[in-house]
C-alpha cells in the first residue's frame, strides 16, 4: 500500500534554488512522524516545481522514500536513453526527444476550450510518455561533511493535455515507468496532489470570509470540516453524493435534484456561506446571553425560546 505526502510552496521558482534548512527539518520530520505505517506502506512525496532541487530529493532518497517531482530546471544535466536503449549525456530538454509515446488517457481538467469565455471542469484527453534517466549527485550537497558521488536511476514522464494551450507537465519519479499502466499510476499520483492544492485553495477561501471572526472554536471547527466534506466532494478526493453532508450543503446552497447533475463550487460554497451566518449568529447570540445572563424580550419571542447550543 502506498501514502502519499503532498509538497507545494506558496512562491514560484527559481526562488527556490537551494533546499532552506526548514524545508530539510520538514522532510525529516515528516518521515519520522510516518515511522510506524513504513513497515507495511511505501511513502511517495509529491511535489510540485518549487521542490526541482537536488538537495530535496537526496533527503527522501536518505530516508528510503519515494518521489514525483515536477520540474522546472530543463538545463539539468542528467544521463538519458534514447529509443534504441543508448545512453547519451545531455540535459532534461534534450531528453524530451528521447520519451516514448505509452498511453493516451481521458481525465477530468477545469481547462478553457475553444471558444469557451472561462474554464470549466469537463473531460480532456491526455497523452503520457516517458524514459529512462540517470541522475547524478554528491551526497553532501549543501550539508556539512564529506560525500561522494551517486548515480539515481530515474524516470522523466510527460503529461501533454489535448486541446488546450498548456505547456506539458514534465515530472520526474523514482518509481519505475515502463509501460501504460506504471505511466497512469504517476499520473495519477501528480493529480492527486493537484487536487488536495485546490482543497486547500477552496478551504483559504470558505476561511477567509469576514464572519468567521465572529465565531467561537466549536464553530470554526464545525466550518472547517465540512469545508473539507465539500472540498473532498469537489475534487474527488473519495467524498461521494451518497454523504450526507455534501447533500445539505447543497439544499443549503440552493440545489434542486436534478438527473445525472450534482451540486457544483459556488452551490457548495452558497451552502457553506449560509451554514457560517447561522454559527456567526448563534455566536453573537450567545455572547450576548454571556454578557447580559439573558436576551432581550422582544428577541427571545421572535426567536421561541431559542437557547445557546452545545458543540455541533
Amino acid at each position: 500500500m502506498a501514502c502519499c505526502i503532498i509538497g507545494s510552496l506558496g512562491v514560484r521558482p527559481p526562488i527556490l534554488e537551494v533546499a532552506p534548512a526548514e524545508v530539510q527539518q520538514a522532510l525529516s520530520t515528516v518521515s519520522q512522524a510516518l515511522t510506524p505505517l513504513k513497515e507495511h506502506k511505501t511513502v511517495t512525496w509529491l511535489l510540485d516545481s518549487g521542490f526541482d532541487d537536488v538537495a530535496v530529493w537526496r533527503t527522501i532518497w536518505e530516508q528510503q522514500e519515494h518521489l514525483v517531482s515536477r520540474i522546472y530546471h530543463t538545463d539539468r544535466k542528467v544521463a538519458f536513453q534514447d529509443r534504441q536503449g543508448e545512453w547519451h549525456e545531455g540535459d532534461i530538454a534534450q531528453a524530451r526527444a528521447a520519451l516514448r509515446p505509452l498511453a493516451r488517457v481521458e481525465t477530468t481538467l477545469e481547462v478553457k476550450r475553444g471558444q469557451q469565455v472561462r474554464p470549466k471542469k469537463q473531460p480532456v484527453q491526455v497523452e503520457l510518455a516517458a524514459c529512462p534517466l540517470r541522475v547524478s549527485y554528491w551526497t553532501n550537497v549543501r550539508s556539512l561533511g564529506q560525500g561522494q558521488q551517486v548515480t539515481r536511476e530515474v524516470w522523466l514522464v510527460e503529461v501533454r493535455v489535448l486541446g488546450v494551450d498548456w505547456e506539458p507537465w514534465l515530472l520526474l519519479t523514482d518509481w519505475p515507468v515502463q509501460d501504460a499502466q506504471s505511466a497512469l499510476r504517476i499520473f495519477s499520483m501528480y493529480r492527486q496532489r493537484w487536487s488536495v492544492e485546490d482543497s486547500f485553495k477552496f478551504l483559504k477561501t470558505c476561511l477567509g470570509w469576514e464572519d468567521v471572526q465572529l465565531l467561537d472554536l466549536g464553530g470554526i471547527r464545525t466550518l472547517v470540516a465540512l469545508g473539507w466534506v465539500a472540498a473532498g466532494f469537489l475534487y474527488d478526493l473519495g467524498v461521494t453524493f451518497d454523504w450526507a453532508e455534501v447533500q445539505v450543503l447543497a439544499k443549503l446552497g440552493g440545489w434542486e435534484p436534478h438527473q445525472d447533475r450534482k451540486p457544483g463550487k459556488i452551490t457548495l460554497l452558497r451552502g457553506l456561506s449560509r451554514l457560517l451566518e447561522m454559527l456567526a449568529t448563534q455566536a453573537i447570540l450567545s455572547g450576548y446571553v454571556t454578557q447580559h445572563h439573558q436576551l432581550p424580550p422582544k428577541i427571545t419571542a421572535l426567536l421561541h425560546g431559542w437557547q445557546p447550543p452545545g458543540d455541533l
